[in-house]
């Protein structure tokens, strides 16, 4: 149970970190920009990851491909269902990951979520996205 509770604190923390700053007073900008807080989850939640990935003003966040996943996101117009597929071979192992994807791309709000049926079907519908 402890590292449940570890995990969860770790995620809210970085869910924080997506969330939008007001700007101080007599700015016009927030100090620090949305983004979106992407995560990654295996069947039951046994195991969960996430990371803040930030297209504006230039790719960023903690996501390791920040440049190329909001390239593939530009592609798809911000629709999460739009990514482009890669025509990778999967095998039909049921073994499901949840990616869920909650905050802003672009200036639009995005709340999306959807399960793959393994890991590999995720990677081949998402790109570089939820790589990480």
């Amino acid at each position: 149970m402890r590292s449940l509770t570890v995990t969860s604190a770790a995620l809210i923390a970085l869910a924080a970190a997506a969330a939008p700053v007001a700007a101080a007073p007599g700015t016009d900008a927030p100090s620090r920009q949305r983004g979106v807080f992407l995560t990654v989850s295996g069947d039951e939640n046994t195991w969960i990851r996430g990371v803040v990935l930030r297209c504006v003003p230039e790719p960023g966040g903690h996501h390791p491909h920040a440049a190329r996943a909001c390239a593939e996101l530009d592609a798809a117009g911000g629709d999460f269902d739009k990514l482009a597929r890669e025509g990778s071979l999967c095998t039909r192992e049921y073994s499901p990951v949840t990616v869920s994807a909650t905050g802003e791309f672009r200036g639009k709000p995005v709340t999306w979520r959807k399960t793959y049926g393994n890991a590999c079907e995720l990677e081949s519908g998402t790109g570089h996205v939820f790589r990480f």
